[in-house]
């Protein structure tokens, strides 16, 4: 079964980007925490740091596209040089004004404006495994296993960067976790950018040649669509699980169930890039969703943390199979020149996705508990399913693929 993870590391240089494209990615998981404890601690307003954490989310998933399309055709070191200080220098100008007491526009301004250089790195080290095995159809099954290995990668980002940034405001200063975000970003993308063999082409843009927006793409409109949803999914599940084991006094068994949650798609994901698959990544999409909506129903009749805990890690089995066929489906609709950025779009749709089910969740939790509250992301995965209807033409092609 590891033969094919054998066969990926063996790549040379893969693992060099891989890690170090883990390490510049920590800050994912870490910012927007980080941002509430900040901004919590200052204001003592939580509503304001709900406000703040959704607003930033939206603008990157706003801006990454277009940094994305910027590596495509200018190269990722180049996009990278530029982004990655604009990114660190707002965010430390939003640490400095909202700790000094400047306007709330101010240091507002400053962490939207951070958000606004932040490019998807985990697209760009997708991309570069892509070129670094070749795109080639034989190469197809160690493909899905480094896409596997990516959704791995993913889930230990975001069990790690959250545990970090809480320790740091807990035990040092509210502004730490930031701090210490920062610096994996320097070390991690600075790493990445010395790697300069594995570094996929620049596709610059040629005079007077036609160019598609990606979004106006029907394999990507068709995968899109149900991303924004899948993100309303694990946006609920996760606020709905908070308010149960805070509800049922366990509000330190929080992070122990969102970690099973991610380890049952960690697990997932191993599987996922060993097995080689005699399906389509089409039909694993749709069979995946299928699957996770009716392990979600689950949650309605889980009245314990311990059977909570249980239906999570069931439930995280469906959560790398998707993303990864989503990944793989969108990649082979479009050309060489633009996959960067597609994986961009597809990532933008679950941020965007993630903004959206918050106060309904609120609503819920606040008038008819936190047990109630699950039928949200129920909705969320029924719509998800509902969300490939539009698209059924399109879904006929995509399943052969």
């Amino acid at each position: 079964m590891l033969t094919p993870y054998r066969n990926l590391f063996a790549t040379p240089g893969g693992l060099a980007f891989s890690i170090s494209g883990l390490i510049a990615r920590l800050p994912i998981a870490m910012t927007y925490l980080s941002v509430t404890f900040i901004v919590v601690h200052e204001t003592n307003s939580y509503t304001l740091a709900g406000t703040i954490s959704t607003g930033a989310a939206l603008i990157n998933a706003a801006f990454s596209p277009m940094w994305s399309r910027k590596a495509d055709q200018l190269g990722q070191a180049k996009v990278l040089r530029f982004t990655i200080p604009s990114y660190i220098g707002f965010g430390l100008l939003f640490i400095f004004t909202i700790t000094h007491d400047a306007p709330t526009l101010v240091w507002m301004a400053s962490i939207f404006l951070a958000e606004a250089f932040l490019p998807n790195i985990g697209g760009l080290v997708r991309r570069r495994w892509l070129h670094t095995l070749g795109e080639k159809e034989g190469n197809r099954p160690l493909i899905n296993t480094a896409y596997s290995f990516e959704a791995l990668v993913d889930e230990i980002v975001f069990t790690i960067g959250p545990l970090i940034a809480s320790a740091a405001a807990i035990s040092i200063a509210p502004e730490a976790g930031m701090y210490f975000a920062f610096s994996f970003m320097s070390v991690g993308t600075g790493l990445y950018i010395l790697q300069k063999n594995s570094e996929p082409p620049p596709h610059p843009i040629i005079k007077g040649e036609k160019r598609t927006a990606v979004l106006t793409i029907p394999n990507v409109q068709a995968v899109f669509l149900p991303y924004i949803f899948l993100g309303a999914f694990f946006m609920s599940a996760t606020l709905s699980t908070i308010a149960f084991a805070d509800q049922h006094g366990a509000k330190s068994s929080t992070g122990i169930l969102l970690a099973i949650w991610s380890a049952g798609s960690a697990v997932a994901a191993i599987f996922n890039g060993a097995i080689k698959w005699k399906i389509t990544d089409g039909q694993k999409f749709i069979y995946s969703i299928i699957a996770m909506f009716f392990a979600t129903l689950l949650l309605l009749v889980s009245h314990s943390i311990l059977v909570l805990g249980i239906v999570l890690f069931i439930n995280g089995f469906g959560v790398a199979p998707i993303l990864v066929a989503g990944y793989s489906m969108v990649e082979k609709s479009v050309s060489a020149a633009k996959v960067t950025e597609t994986f961009a779009w597809v990532l933008a749709g679950l941020q965007v996705g993630n903004a959206l089910p918050g106060p309904l969740v609120g609503y819920m939790i606040d008038h008819y508990g936190a047990d109630r509250s699950f039928i949200v992301p129920v909705i969320a995965l029924l719509l998800a399913m509902l969300s490939l209807l539009p698209y059924l033409k399109v879904w006929r092609v995509l399943i052969k693929i």
